[in-house]
Formats: structure tokens, C-alpha cells, sequence
């Protein structure tokens, strides 16, 4: 049997490959944007899907929406970060928008005779929620409903006795990696790595072949590890890491009840922007919260070592492609198998 290769190496560093990508894959796909508690108020926060800037807004009626974050006038970006106000204004030339995207006013257009007002509506994009996590697709002709996206990631979520419902968010992580997004979205979606790279990760879950399962279901991939030492406190018995192509990450550890959320945006082609938003119950201890925090952080700090030391290999030029375990590494030809197919199409 003929070893299974990885992508082709030039597709991590070639700015006609992300171009590519962008249009084929991420300007059509429902990306994690945000949470509700962002919009508690009348409001806005403004984020990207893929390389579309976005600003997701609620108004006093509770109405969810999401636009282009660009001004229908000379294309500035209308809302920066998050605010709670019931108008959206450019600050270049003061075009206020309503958060129901309708254009409210414009200086001086008064002075221009049949000034088409009303046809000047922020261009809208596809919002949606699953439990507080807020979603957005750029493509809202076209986009298939978020629930459909998710597949049976909320039930695998349920299953394992976490009901995101409950959940309050707590705080933001936010980092840019010197590392194409794929080699960054590959890390994540396999273990193999972790007995060498992450020891006390591997010291609280057991990463064994036999005990860390690894499945996939449509666009879901899922990693499942048990503790290696349970305790009767534990509300959710095992880890589920999840991995919604193209970039959405999902990490569940043992123990109190937790998620951290987040994608895996391409900003070049050498470098990648990630956050995680982490949820809590309302009732786990501070101290248990602080210490999987500052686990987490190690994790992440580690990864971060390996990315960018594939990237470097990578982009060197010295070789065509590497090579996949085929049980291991799984995921990964799952992963690459749907980018090779969307880049195709």
C-alpha cells in the first residue's frame, strides 16, 4: 500500500493558494465570530469571516444581525472592537448607519439631487447561534443553515454531559503565529505529537493509541481522551477536542464544565491569527478556572514552537511533501482530503 502524502508543500506558502482558499473555502463557510454576551445591550462587535470584516449587531427588539463591515460610501470600516450604541457611524465622513444596517443619514446629501438613500443599506451576512456562541457566514444567498454546518457536534457536545445553555463566558485569548493556517489547523487535529511535545498534557489524559479515539462525521472531526485519574467530582468524565472544517477549534477538557472556542484565521500566507473564547459553568471554582488556564497557556505555548518550526521547513524549499501515519494522523488526511476537494471545485 503507497504511503499517504501531505499536501503539497508550495500550498503553504504560495499567495495564490490562500487566494484561493479565501474565495473557495472561507468566503462560504460559517465561521465562530463571537458570543452573546457581547450583545447584552443594543450594540455591536466588529470581527472578520475569513478575510470579510463583519460587525455583528442586536438591537433594542433582541434582532440579531450581521453586515459587511464596510461603509457604502468610500469603503472605511465602520465599527472597530464593541460598543454598546444604537447607530453605526463612519468615521470618515460620519455615514450613521441604524443596527438594522439601513443608512440613517449623510451629511450633505441633501445637496445631491435623487441621493439613493435607501438603496444604501450595509450589504448583509448570515448570523446565526448555537447556545451563546454567535456564528457568521459571508455568503447569505448561498449558506446552508448554521445547524446543518454543525452536523453532530452539538449532540457529541450534550453527550459528554456539558450543556453549553448554562455556560458563561470568561475571558479571551488572541495570538498571531508565524505559520500558514493548515499547518496550524494539522496540529490541532492530531495527538501524535503530544507524549513527546506535550508531557503534562499527557500526564492528565491518556494520549495512548488504544484509549485516545479519533473519529470524523461529514466536515466534524472529533479526538476523545480519557482522564488517566478520574475523580467523583468530575462533571464530564473525558476531553473532546473538535475540529470543524475549514478552521473552527473546540476544546473540552475533564473535569468542571468548560469549552474554549475559537478559529483559525489565514492572514498571509506565513502567519495566522487564533483566539479562544473560554466558558465556565456559573458555579466552578475560580482556582479550578485559574489552574486549567495556565494549563491551556503551556499547551499553547508548546504549539506554538512546533507551527512555526513546520513553517520553516516547510517554506525552506528542501522537499516536495512530507508523509501522514495513516491511524495517527487520520485527521489530518481528512483535513487535507475536504481543502484538496474545495480548492479543486
Amino acid at each position: 500500500m503507497p504511503v499517504e502524502t501531505t499536501l503539497p508543500y508550495g500550498w503553504y506558502t504560495d499567495p495564490e493558494i490562500l487566494r484561493g482558499e479565501q474565495d473557495r473555502i472561507f468566503r462560504s463557510a460559517w465561521q465562530y465570530v463571537g458570543h452573546t454576551g457581547q450583545l447584552a445591550q443594543p450594540g455591536y462587535f466588529a470581527t472578520r469571516v475569513g478575510r470579510t470584516p463583519v460587525v455583528v449587531t442586536r438591537d433594542r427588539d433582541g434582532v440579531l444581525r450581521a453586515f459587511v463591515n464596510v461603509c457604502r460610501h468610500r469603503g472605511f470600516a465602520i465599527a472597530e472592537g464593541e460598543a454598546r450604541r444604537e447607530t453605526l457611524q463612519c468615521p470618515y465622513h460620519a455615514w450613521t448607519y441604524g443596527l438594522d444596517g439601513r443608512l440613517r443619514s449623510a451629511p450633505r446629501s441633501d445637496e445631491e439631487p435623487d441621493f439613493p438613500q435607501d438603496e444604501l443599506c450595509l450589504v448583509p451576512v448570515a448570523v446565526d447561534t448555537w447556545g451563546p456562541f454567535v456564528f457568521a457566514n459571508a455568503s447569505p444567498d448561498t449558506a446552508e443553515p448554521l445547524a446543518q454546518a454543525l452536523g453532530s457536534l452539538p449532540a457529541q457536545v450534550a453527550e459528554v454531559g456539558l450543556d453549553v445553555e448554562t455556560l458563561v463566558h470568561h475571558s479571551r485569548w488572541e495570538a498571531e503565529l508565524e505559520a500558514n493556517w493548515k499547518i496550524v489547523c494539522e496540529n490541532f487535529l492530531e495527538c501524535y505529537h503530544c507524549q513527546v511535545a506535550h508531557p503534562a498534557f499527557s500526564e492528565v489524559i491518556d494520549v495512548s493509541p488504544d484509549a485516545y479515539v479519533l473519529s470524523t462525521d461529514g466536515r466534524l472531526s472529533t479526538q476523545h481522551g480519557p482522564l488517566r485519574t478520574a475523580s467523583p467530582a468530575d462533571e464530564l468524565p473525558r476531553a473532546q477536542f473538535h475540529f470543524l472544517w475549514p478552521s473552527l477549534g473546540i476544546n473540552i477538557f475533564g473535569g468542571r464544565p468548560n469549552i474554549s472556542i475559537g478559529p483559525i484565521v489565514p492572514l498571509t500566507p506565513e502567519r495566522t491569527y487564533r483566539f479562544l473564547d473560554y466558558f465556565f459553568g456559573p458555579d466552578v471554582e475560580t482556582a479550578w478556572i485559574d489552574d486549567l488556564l495556565a494549563f491551556d497557556d503551556q499547551v499553547g505555548r508548546e504549539d506554538r514552537t512546533l507551527v512555526e518550526g513546520v513553517q520553516r521547513g516547510v517554506a525552506s524549499g528542501a522537499l516536495e511533501h512530507g508523509v501522514l501515519m495513516s491511524h495517527s494522523e487520520q485527521l489530518i488526511g481528512h483535513f487535507q482530503a475536504l481543502t484538496a476537494a474545495a480548492l479543486s471545485d
